[in-house]
């Protein structure tokens, strides 16, 4: 045992002497100079106020605090006149200069505003993804932004938790490849250029979990599923280099994630050698409360103990840390260890050295809101559609037909950017009205509102907090409904433009009841009765219950919040100018009794033998098991055969690899791209396996009648899982192979991995 500890006692040594010369003197040396209270009030993250959509607290008396060196870092301001003011105060008028991290949430796009993350994600296109985190790095910083608290990288399997249209769904290793895009697009290269900013990975960890899918409620899950299924994307956007975490608002066993020694030092750090620092979310510290932990001061010593660097709003860290370690509650050491952090984040982004960097005022003008950006957003916009259902030939649709577009979002700027898009504005988005006009000219448009998007005004309002998102017309429900009949009786086709406005999903936006709204129902199925041709057009910020719908004589387009372009977007995919080929990354539930509902499920010790009842097996008597929607699926308007399925050879060995492949063919009339998926899985293992894992994708691009042969390298590395020790493992045996265009898909070949 002795030399147990004096092994760990050397590395322990040798782990301080290789941080000691990595520390950056420019820092060290402003630490040195520092008074206690200027190093707690590095730790204080502070807002003005003026439209923070994610909490009621709003900071005081901001400008005599950054004057008084109590401030690290302010958001919720943006322009660089403005910011100007604020980095001034901080350099000019403290006693040791040291510049104010700016930060804003930048979730899907800065004014350029993209689809959703959830639609984004649906693409499968990690080129296209980055470049949007680019674009939003390069307006944010020039609207003098350093500090992003994106991406979101969250898994998700409740569709009732509105948080999820933040994120990438419900899988792992494609949360995983999202989050190295979006932490690469946001940080570039180097953090000290202009147009790059610095990353935060939220929400760390498990937030995605939260029980009965209702915001900031209590987590809890084992180990196991933390590391196979969850962990996963933070990790991944660790390695990429995000310079920064936030916090969760969840508990982790037990333990609110603010306060949680377990997971922000001895796994984040510990483990996985993170060397960044850690956030807060809003007021998360003061949060913990009323989770029971304590006054004000026990839970700011608990959290800056745990391995919490900033405080984000709650200030509990500014009031009280002092007095922590007057009563030796906190150590003046662990206060210089969070402000080094805070500091060497500032020393990156070569604050230090120019702390007006970001303040161009002439860069407004020339990197905002650009034709080129724009572009960009029409294109990640119509690479996020899903076709989820095509009924006979209506789309797409000609150019010069007679359409009858309906429903209460076809002319609604309000509703097209999306939940979490502060800095958007709704009055430059392209309603579908306006797309349709702009990309077919010669059609004849009958527009009609057809219902509200709800009836229920007590619903409006919670909805309404941020904006006119639900409006309820005085014009009575039979006259609307009167009104799209009308239209589409003049028509050849009718195209309904429905789901849920904005604010009916994401944060605070927890949902029982993911149907579509009744007022909309009733017209859906009364556009369905008259015989003609129907096309839904779903906006939506989740998986919803469309049960209905799918049984209806209507094809269906998903497209989520499309963001600035969604009409033009939209008119491209509906006329054919593109060809949809985007795939769901959360599953669609048959009904919210279903949920979870997720396609890596294990097969228990009782599987279903079919979708049909068994008695004493493990299924529904009233619903069957599997998704509506399976994750992964998406139509086109062409169709893509796979065929010769196969391995290069049967035995993996340790060191070695294994091609596995299929023959794609678009047997359709269209071009057409395919995103085609691989599925392993691990016949016997120590631990239950699940009965299928998404282990590789590519997007390819297929003319009419072309075939291509699509490879897939396999090596031990992507067979690992983590074992009941917590160890990164793979195991030998035989592993089936699933090769196909969604995870609804059979078994198509095995090989074995060898000792």
């Amino acid at each position: 045992m002795k030399k147990v500890y004096l092994s760990l006692l050397c590395f322990t040594l040798f782990g301080l002497s290789i941080q000691a010369q990595e520390r950056i003197p420019e820092v060290e040396e402003i630490l040195s100079k520092m008074t206690l209270e200027e190093k707690i009030g590095q730790l204080n993250l502070v807002t003005p106020g003026g439209g923070v959509a994610t909490g009621a607290v709003v900071s005081k008396n901001v400008e005599d605090k950054i004057k008084e060196g109590k401030v690290g870092g302010l958001f919720g301001v943006s322009g660089p006149d403005k910011i100007r003011i604020a980095q001034e105060y901080a350099v000019n008028d403290t006693r040791l200069g040291i510049p104010l991290l700016i930060g804003s949430d930048v979730i899907h796009g800065y004014k350029t505003t993209f689809p959703i993350p959830l639609g984004t994600a649906s693409s499968w296109d990690m080129d296209l993804i980055k470049q949007t985190a680019q674009v939003a790095a390069t307006e944010a910083t020039a609207d003098g932004i350093n500090w992003n608290f994106s991406p979101m990288v969250d898994i998700a399997r409740d569709p009732r938790w509105g948080r999820i249209a933040e994120g990438a769904g419900e899988d792992p290793y494609l949360g995983s490849q999202i989050a190295k895009a979006m932490v690469e697009g946001y940080q570039g290269e180097d953090l000290a250029l202009p147009n790059t900013m610095i990353s935060t990975v939220k929400h760390f960890a498990l937030y995605g979990a939260a029980e009965g899918g209702r915001d900031y409620n209590t987590t809890d899950m084992s180990r196991l599923r933390m590391f196979n299924e969850y962990l996963p994307p933070y990790k991944a956007a660790l390695d990429a280099g995000a310079a920064s975490v936030m916090s969760s608002f969840n508990d982790v066993d037990g333990i609110p994630a603010s306060g949680n020694k377990w997971l922000l030092t001895e796994l984040l750090r510990d483990r996985w050698g993170f060397d960044g620092f850690v956030v807060s979310d809003y007021t998360s510290v003061n949060e913990m409360i009323a989770h029971g932990l304590g006054d004000l001061k026990a839970v700011s010593a608990l959290s800056l103990k745990a391995g919490l660097d900033m405080d984000m709003v709650g200030e509990g860290f500014l009031t009280t840390l002092g007095k922590s370690v007057k009563e030796g509650k906190v150590s003046e050491e662990e206060i210089t260890t969070a402000a080094r952090r805070i500091l060497e984040a500032k020393h990156k982004l070569g604050l230090f050295e120019d702390p007006y960097k970001y303040l161009d005022s002439k860069r407004p003008e020339t990197d905002i809101l650009t034709q080129e950006h724009r572009d960009l957003a029409r294109k990640a916009a119509r690479g996020s559609f899903v076709l989820l259902k095509k009924h006979q030939d209506a789309l797409p649709v000609s150019k010069s037909a007679k359409i009858a577009l309906v429903g209460p979002l076809a002319d609604n700027k309000n509703n097209m950017l999306g939940t979490w898009a502060p800095t958007g504005d709704p009055s430059l988005s392209v309603s579908i009205l306006e797309g349709f006009k702009n990309v077919a000219p010669e059609a004849t448009i009958s527009y009609a509102k057809g219902a509200n998007i709800s009836n229920d005004t007590s619903f409006a309002k919670k909805v309404n907090v941020f904006g006119p998102r639900i409006m309820i017309s005085e014009e009575s429900a039979e006259s609307m409904l009167e009104e799209a009949l009308a239209a589409a009786e003049k028509s050849d086709i009718i195209i309904a433009a429905v789901g849920e406005a904005t604010e009916m999903s994401g944060e605070a936006a927890s949902r029982t009841d993911i149907k579509i709204p009744e007022s909309q129902k009733i017209l859906i199925r009364e556009l369905a009765a008259t015989g003609k041709p129907v096309v839904l057009v779903l906006m939506s910020g989740r998986p919803l219950d469309i049960s209905e719908e799918m049984d209806l004589p209507v094809s269906i387009l998903q497209v989520w919040h499309p963001g600035v372009e969604a009409g033009n977007a939209i008119a491209d995919v509906v006329f054919g100018d593109y060809n949809p080929s985007g795939k769901i990354t959360a599953s669609w539930p048959r009904n919210v009794g279903q949920i979870p509902v997720y396609y890596s499920v294990k097969t228990t010790g009782r599987p279903a033998p079919s979708e049909d009842f068994a008695k004493f097996k493990t299924n529904y008597l009233d619903a069957k098991n599997s998704a509506l929607i399976p994750f992964g699926y998406g139509l086109s308007y062409t169709t893509f055969e796979y065929s010769d399925v196969k391995a290069d050879q049967k035995e993996l060995t340790r060191n070695g690899k294994i091609s596995l492949s299929a023959k794609v063919t678009n047997t359709g009339n269209y071009n057409g791209e395919e995103i085609v998926q691989l599925y392993i899985h691990d016949k016997v293992r120590s631990v239950t396996p699940p009965v299928k894992e998404l282990k590789g994708f590519q997007k390819i691009s297929l003319k009419k009648g072309e075939s291509k042969i699509v490879t897939f390298e396999i090596t031990e590395e992507d067979l690992k899982f983590y074992n009941t020790q917590l160890d990164f493992v793979a195991e030998p045996g035989e592993f089936e192979f699933f090769i196909g265009g969604s995870s609804a898909i059979e078994a198509a070949g095995s090989f074995n991995l060898n000792n």
